[in-house]
């Protein structure tokens, strides 16, 4: 009984911090019996009450509280609690940092606490496995044949493999995306595969496909010979629409170097390149994500003659077939990674976006809705040689999804 008050009186502390207006725990025991013994919350609160309750917590204390005893651990899996959780309180995405060139370690962010945890991903090899996310699932594909697959929630480790995706076995490049409904909780993924023609630098046949989690099965929704341009290894699907990006393949402006082409998961699009959008400027890279079913690009801005060499960071949204322009890096941020490559690892949902360099572990954090920027708190790692890379996704922690 007093390891579980111990417990009790620790998740209420975390509650009182993240709602506000709580009673402390201390204010549950009766005056009488302080010089006692503590009476337990469970004596006190009925099963609903108490359920309301620790929806309110965070979902790292959820878990935790899932281990104080038999009787918490079967309110927090109960389906009326996922859903009185899923309906109480708004969760905000968390950032996954792997902190291991070779093993697939790491440490997740919580922006609310401005916490990191140590978790453990399943399914995955190394950290160099294709990674998409939406809506509290994770999918991730093998970086040798592309054709090994697997779902997951990173927070409750359920996780499914999937088939093998149709299409061509070590494609040159490859591209991975993940759509979730929020209502049905069917998920819907697409892997773009492009490859070289045989001796023709200039000519790629590029291919989409499409995983449907209700029928469980793959199908080859387009394949076209893109010439001058070939896939790459970005993609998102935004309110039905596939958006991936494309490279030019030689000549051009260095405005053309990239592209992006959408698709439409519920009808024909093809040919491609009649669907082509202009990025917003020469980019040294582009990183494509959904935030409230809008498209957002994060671009690495390079120089006008020297597209290649970064000079600052962008944020667009896609408004139709145009560009609009929500922030750039202030100059004190971009100066904060210390030496910035060209590309960049970013990832974002809901409205905050996760910036990070390859070579160090700070994480910078981009809110939407306040236009602010900020420094997550320090990752408890270090860069412990200097070839160390750092990469990471950004996904949205929820219990009430599997896959």
């Amino acid at each position: 009984m007093k390891g579980e008050t111990s417990w009790i009186s620790h998740c209420f502390d975390d509650m009182s911090k993240e709602v506000g207006g709580l009673d402390s725990f201390s204010e549950l025991i009766d005056e009488g019996n302080k010089e006692t013994t503590a009476v337990s919350v469970d004596l006190i609160l009925p099963d609903d009450l108490l359920e309301r309750i620790l929806a309110f917590l965070p979902v790292a204390t959820i878990f935790r509280a899932g281990s104080v005893c038999r009787r918490w651990h079967e309110i927090v899996s109960s389906k009326r609690f996922l859903w009185n959780f899923s309906n109480v309180l708004s969760q905000k995405p968390w950032y996954f940092m792997f902190t291991s060139s070779d093993e697939p370690v790491g440490y997740a962010y919580d922006p609310i606490l401005r916490k990191w945890y140590g978790i453990e991903l399943p399914c995955i090899q190394t950290p160099n496995w294709f990674i998409a996310s939406s809506c509290g699932l994770v999918c991730f594909m093998d970086n040798d044949s592309r054709s090994e697959l697997h779902v997951c929630n990173p927070v409750t480790k359920h996780c499914k493999k999937l088939e093998d995706p149709p299409g061509p076995k070590f494609p040159d490049y490859s591209a991975l995306s993940i759509s979730v409904n929020r209502t049905s909780h069917n998920y819907t993924v697409s892997v773009v595969k492009s490859k070289q023609v045989p001796g023709n630098f200039f000519q790629w046949d590029l291919s989409i496909h499409i995983y449907d989690s209700e029928t469980r099965m793959w199908a080859t929704s387009l394949t076209e010979v893109l010439t001058g341009w070939r896939g790459g290894d970005e993609s998102v699907i935004c309110d039905g629409i596939l958006y991936f990006l494309i490279y030019s393949t030689g000549g051009g402006t260095p405005e053309n170097r990239h592209g992006l082409v959408t698709y439409s998961l519920s009808g024909r699009s093809s040919p491609l390149l009649r669907s082509f959008i202009p990025v917003p400027g020469p980019l040294s890279c582009g990183r494509l994500m959904n935030l409230k079913e809008k498209l957002v690009v994060v671009g690495g801005m390079g120089k006008q003659d020297r597209p290649d060499i970064i000079k600052g960071i962008g944020i667009w949204v896609l408004e139709g077939r145009n560009w609009n322009e929500v922030a750039r890096m202030p100059h004190k941020y971009f100066q904060g990674f210390g030496e910035l490559d060209d590309v960049f690892a970013s990832s974002g949902a809901d409205d905050l976006i996760y910036i990070q360099s390859y070579g160090a572990p700070a994480l910078l954090v981009f809110d939407m809705n306040q236009k602010l920027w900020k420094w997550a708190q320090k990752c408890p790692v270090s860069k412990k040689f200097p070839l160390q890379l750092f990469t990471g996704f950004c996904f949205e922690p929820r219990l009430d999804f599997a896959p």
